[in-house]
């Protein structure tokens, strides 16, 4: 059966009449009027009774319409997918608390003004927890702090930050590390820079989050590594000596990353986004 023949018959029966459904596809009324035949012809009924102000279905044209419009309908949404197979409908977005804090607002509402009909999901937790998501097709990219270590992952675009050692302007500061909480990339490299360059035993306790972390310093209460762009945007960037670490000591910056049997089809977009 010809789906060609089934979308001129649906027509014809919303319009209940062949001249105007012949208006609504663009085609000579006999083209219309031909086509039915065809199609009454390859059934062998007859589809449509003439009235005086039109057509209408006959038992078998009744019989045959919910099928005929179930059909069409279909492959008019076939045809809209494969129109717009490049376009992203949804973008699962994962991110490290400290990209969250920083960053993540500003590219949320560009994707938002430039991608209107797509639809956006965040998920904020640790580079360890955040990789695992996207290596488990959970989320379609990810900012992580540092380069990827897992060969199925690919770098889509890339943040340099200035890490820095955060201390307390008091001299007698504790010799504790403020760390965020297990799996951020900064503790697992601060908590090893620091006990190289330390002659005493170095503590570590945990937060939930860095406001907490940076208040907690000032007060003397310890130090950490972290990066700049944090500082800056929570506003201590006066109340605390900051040491700038050079890329020769440690190089982590943020990357944007997604599996590479899952490239999203914004790609291009996403690896020339300005940050």
């Amino acid at each position: 059966m010809d789906s060609n023949l089934l979308k001129v018959f649906v027509e014809v029966a919303n319009e209940k009449s062949i001249s105007k459904a012949a208006i609504n596809l663009e085609f000579a009324q006999s083209n219309v009027t031909s086509r039915i035949k065809q199609l009454e012809k390859s059934l062998e009924t007859t589809l449509f009774y003439r009235v005086p102000k039109g057509v209408i279905l006959s038992k078998e044209g009744e019989k045959l319409y919910p099928y005929a419009l179930e059909i069409v309908k279909k492959i008019e949404l076939a045809n809209y997918e494969m129109k717009n197979i490049n376009q992203q409908k949804h973008l699962i977005i994962g991110s490290t608390e400290s990209n969250a804090s920083t960053r993540i607002i500003p590219f949320l509402l560009q994707l938002h003004e430039d991608f209107s009909n797509m639809s956006l999901e965040l998920i904020t937790n640790t580079t360890k927890e955040i990789t695992k998501k996207v290596l488990d097709y959970k989320v379609d990219i990810a900012f992580i702090s540092g380069f990827p270590k897992n060969d199925e992952l690919i770098i889509l675009n890339k943040i340099e930050e200035n890490i820095v050692l955060v201390e307390s302007k008091e001299e007698n500061t504790s010799n504790t590390f403020l760390s965020f909480k297990n799996g951020c990339a900064y503790n697992d490299f601060g908590q090893e820079y620091l006990k190289n360059i330390s002659e005493k035993e170095l503590k570590n306790l945990e937060f939930g989050n860095y406001e907490t972390i940076l208040g907690c310093i000032k007060a003397g209460m310890g130090k950490s590594i972290l990066p700049l762009s944090i500082i800056k945007k929570l506003n201590y960037e006066k109340d605390l000596k900051i040491t700038e670490l050079s890329k020769d000591i440690v190089n982590l910056p943020t990357c944007m990353v997604c599996r590479k049997d899952n490239l999203p089809r914004i790609k291009n977009y996403l690896e020339n986004f300005k940050f």
